[in-house]
């Protein structure tokens, strides 16, 4: 059952409310594709994503990162997917409720070269200051991902999980076909996404090349900044990678599913599906097409995550 929302807030983000049931009940809610709604006060901003089809992959990639076969997906159920990058300050709420232990270690760029000191964690990523609430969650693994997610869906009673590898390309597509969600010219990246930039390599140096144009924003930035996508979805591209529930396999599996559900092993996984590219990334691996993996304690500076809910069927609509 739906837990009783706060009707303003809901009326304030154009949803509909229907008639309510009991005060224990709360309210039915039916939430329409494109709507924002919140669990808590403090849960991350969901916006619900309709059903549909989408043509997933590339018959390409880098040596050892083949992004195929191309094969046509149908997402078969409406789902929420965060509106935003869980955020630093949403993670600390986690890890302040819960005592959760994420390990040190994390990989930083010193400006020469990778290194993985024993102090670099999520409350320090190595930018030389500390993380700002309002920016993106980074150094975090797919363990620790998973743990917040598991609290949020107890703290709400809600079935919040990480989405996976097909839904997430799918809403990154947002019904486009190209290979960035703005379309197919690079360029135009620093309109629409974090991305390493030429602000970027004069801060950073990082061995590849950069985008060139300025986003604004040499390191990291704070959900939100730049213009959301056709389903309403901000930083899908850029900003921090995102983990995935999926296990990696390469190639994608015949026998995978095509309805949007995770692809899974038995046994343990020796890497997961990562999404998106990040303030650091070269302008290939923003495609949307782009697998990365990794294994699941992996811990970089800009590796985050967002979340996706199911829905009820009281809750979607048309």
């Amino acid at each position: 059952m739906f837990r009783k929302p706060n009707p303003l807030s809901l009326l304030a983000a154009g949803l509909v409310l229907c008639a309510p049931v009991s005060a224990d009940q709360g309210f039915t809610v039916s939430l329409s594709a494109g709507a924002v709604f919140t669990d808590c006060a403090g849960c991350p901003e969901m916006v619900v994503i309709p059903p549909g089809e989408f043509t997933m992959g590339y018959d390409g990639g880098e040596p050892g990162r083949y992004e195929g076969p191309v094969r046509e997906m149908q997402i078969v159920h409406a789902f929420a997917l965060g509106r935003y990058e869980v955020t630093h300050g949403q993670f600390r709420e986690f890890v302040e409720a819960t005592g959760h232990q994420s390990s040190g270690g994390c990989r930083i760029w010193d400006g020469e070269s990778w290194q993985e000191p024993e102090w670099a964690d999520w409350t320090d990523p190595g930018y030389g200051r500390p993380p700002a609430d309002e920016e993106p969650v980074a150094c975090v693994s797919w363990l620790d991902a998973r743990a917040y997610v598991a609290w949020l869906a107890a703290q709400t009673g809600q079935p919040y999980r990480l989405p996976t590898e097909a839904e997430w390309e799918y809403a990154a597509r947002a019904g486009g076909e190209g290979e960035f969600f703005w379309g197919d010219d690079e360029d135009e990246a620093c309109r629409w996404a974090n991305v390493y930039d030429r602000a970027g390599e004069v801060e950073h140096g990082f061995p590849w090349a950069a985008a060139d144009c300025d986003d604004g924003h040499a390191g990291v930035a704070p959900v939100g900044s730049f213009p959301a996508n056709a389903f309403g979805l901000h930083d899908m591209l850029g900003n921090v990678w995102q983990w995935v529930e999926d296990c990696y396999l390469v190639p994608y599996p015949d026998d995978a599913p095509r309805d949007g559900s995770a692809v899974q092993v038995e046994g343990p996984c020796d890497r997961r599906s990562v999404r998106g590219g990040s303030w650091i990334t070269r302008m290939y691996r923003h495609r949307l097409s782009w697998r990365g993996r990794d294994p699941e304690p992996t811990l970089f500076s800009f590796f985050g995550f967002r979340v996706a809910r199911d829905l009820t069927p009281l809750e979607a609509r048309p």
